[in-house]
């Protein structure tokens, strides 16, 4: 039996993003962002009814700012506590896991997908997701960018502008691009 795209892009194997059902999940996301982020705040609440259904699993006491935006929510799990600031953007092809008391300033982005390397490959929308994974009561600064397959510590803390390319351990502070330690 051969795979679906969605199923190798659930396996972590290489996979044509430009598919017509994963451009219905995408769809079902754009939706459920948008939702989220027009809806009045005092309608909205924490997170948009729409956008908190799609995500794989939240905590009841997190809180998105708008504007948000992801790719599939599907493979987002927020724990207790999480805070995401205005403009976070989360490409999760593959699954986020950010874990409980976390807080990700304004404009932080993560991403999961890597794109073929090969051009005609990657015109052809070949590409292959690594999980990113963010301990409990991390603390990334604004516009920070995590790379996929990160994996950030437990009460790391990342610093504004830095771009995480490699996991960071449990209690440090990383800055800079590409990010390194400094305490």
């Amino acid at each position: 039996m051969t795979k679906s795209e969605r199923d190798k892009m659930a396996a972590g194997e290489w996979y044509r993003c430009l598919d017509p059902e994963l451009d219905a999940l995408r769809d079902r996301a754009r939706k459920a962002v948008h939702q989220h982020n027009t809806l009045p705040p005092d309608e909205r609440g924490a997170i948009a009814p729409a956008l908190k259904a799609l995500f794989a699993a939240v905590a009841a006491d997190c809180f998105v700012e708008a504007p948000f935006h992801c790719a599939y929510g599907m493979n987002i799990t927020l724990g207790a506590g999480v805070y995401l600031n205005a403009g976070c953007t989360i490409l999760d092809c593959a699954p986020v896991v950010i874990g409980d008391g976390s807080m990700l300033g304004p404009g932080v982005h993560i991403y999961c997908a890597e794109h073929h390397k090969d051009v005609a490959l990657r015109r052809a929308g070949l590409e292959i997701d690594r999980p990113v994974t963010i301990g409990k009561d991390v603390w990334i600064g604004g516009g920070a960018i995590i790379l996929p397959g990160v994996t950030i510590g437990d009460g790391a803390i990342v610093g504004a502008g830095a771009v995480v390319t490699k996991d960071v351990a449990a209690g440090v502070t990383v800055v800079g691009n590409p990010a390194r330690v400094v305490r």
